[in-house]
């Protein structure tokens, strides 16, 4: 038996991750926008005792893919803090990791967003924090094209800092309330952020009290190498995209080992890798199953996938779609992800078609395709060997392939003791064995000033 627990994630776009999931006959077309199918899905994870639900988020309606194509169900969803306030109300325990841009937003903004949630959910609030990749959201924005990627997490590096300020703007326990005496608050317990930086001038106090987490989960998912140092610096969750074993140890050790210069711990960051489990009672089961998806990816579908994954800046429509991966320009977009697609596509010596139907469940994060058994046997390798802390689970489609993990996949891992059997605290935080923080107005000067 494991004493060392992984951590699961549940990645949840609308009908599934798979892009032709909405097509398939029983599935929930309109997911994205249908709070009932969401209801049953987070109760269905809580079931499972998933850590958290998480739900990535792009600002314009060409996310994840090319609008003109009309094919991707990724074009419309929920704004995902207002979907997890209301989901609170009908879970107890599962957390809720809400992505939103330091490109678009603003710190005051966000800061009071997620207090806000993390008061309404008790504890259970995170935020993928995402520079925002792309043209098309920037002119959504009052731009005319997007930030440098080198400007956009000079600026992600300081709004972080800046949210925390202000989640720190009042001391645990600032708020008297003494009906008697007629004072409601310390005022020698309320700290104004006065930030004055290159990229935000920001006053403070929030107008939130302190969250109950202290901060809600600060998760990342950039894999570049100006998003890793980020990563070391603020993360304590980071989302990855690996291919292998291999892979996801070297990615492992070196951001683990980046945290040191930070003064922190590698148990202050839990590494999860993405994994799109395709799962049955048996292997051939398994693979029909994924073959179904398979057959029902249209062509313009998968070029505007591979036009999505990178940032919106490539179009592939004008070469032989049975030819090979053209060489591709060096854009401002998502670099990981052009890069791995470009790794994959030399690697194997795909052809155009070939890539984007590699691509198109797993947006280039590891597939597995198989019975129970096989399935733990991988996700127990990668956890026992250096790869991983835990996983984010990407469901082919939905509900059904959430349903499939939670009841063949789950009662394995916890029959080998390598997944809980009930949730161990009350919190986000408490379930991912990550610490409260301290308020860095009341550690000492030189503590402070490191923080």
């Amino acid at each position: 038996m494991s004493a060392r627990k992984l951590r699961l994630g549940a990645f949840t776009p609308g009908a599934g991750q798979h892009i032709a999931a909405w097509r398939l006959p029983d599935a929930q077309a309109d997911g994205a926008l249908n709070f009932e199918h969401y209801k049953r899905i987070a109760q269905t994870a809580e079931r499972g005792l998933f850590d958290a639900l998480f739900l990535a988020d792009g600002l314009a309606a060409n996310f994840g893919g090319n609008l003109a194509s009309g094919r991707s169900d990724k074009a419309v969803g929920f704004e995902p803090v207002t979907l997890f306030s209301a989901l609170s109300v009908v879970t107890q325990h599962i957390g809720f990791i809400a992505t939103a841009s330091t490109t678009y937003e603003e710190p005051y903004q966000l800061a009071r967003k997620f207090a806000s949630l993390d008061y309404l959910s008790n504890g259970r609030a995170g935020w993928n924090v995402v520079t925002s990749a792309g043209d098309a959201p920037a002119r959504n924005f009052n731009l005319d094209q997007q930030l440098d990627h080198p400007v956009r997490y000079e600026r992600a590096t300081e709004f972080v800092a800046t949210v925390k300020k202000l989640w720190d703007s009042w001391e645990d326990d600032a708020f008297i309330r003494d009906k008697e005496s007629g004072v409601f608050f310390d005022p020698d317990k309320v700290h104004p952020s006065n930030h004055k930086g290159k990229h935000f001038r920001v006053d403070g106090p929030l107008n939130v009290a302190r969250p109950p987490q202290g901060y809600p989960v600060i998760v990342q998912a950039g894999q570049s190498e100006t998003g890793k140092e980020l990563a070391a610096k603020t993360a304590e969750v980071v989302f990855t995209a690996q291919q292998s074993l291999a892979d996801a140890q070297a990615f492992y050790r070196d951001l683990k080992s980046r945290l040191g210069k930070y003064g922190r711990s590698p148990d202050q960051l839990k590494i999860m890798p993405g994994v799109f489990p395709v799962v049955a009672k048996t292997e051939e089961e398994a693979k029909a199953k994924y073959q179904r998806l398979q057959d029902l990816i249209h062509p313009e579908a998968g070029l505007a996938l591979l036009t999505g994954l990178s940032g919106g800046e490539l179009d592939l429509s004008h070469y032989p779609i049975d030819g090979p991966l053209p060489e591709l320009p060096v854009t401002q977009g998502i670099k990981s992800r052009q890069q791995m697609m470009i790794d994959i596509a030399r690697t194997h010596n795909f052809t155009i078609r070939q890539l984007y139907q590699w691509v198109a469940g797993a947006r280039g994060h590891w597939t597995i395709v198989g019975s129970v058994e096989q399935i733990v046997d991988q996700l127990q390798e990668w956890f026992e060997n250096g790869a991983a802390d835990g996983f984010n689970i990407l469901p082919p489609h939905l509900p059904g392939g959430l349903d499939d993990f939670v009841d063949l996949v789950i009662p394995e891992l916890q029959r080998r003791g390598l997944f809980r059997t009930e949730y161990e605290g009350s919190t986000l935080r408490e379930n991912l064995g990550l610490a409260r923080p301290v308020n860095q107005y009341v550690l000492p000067e030189p503590v402070r000033a490191a923080a």
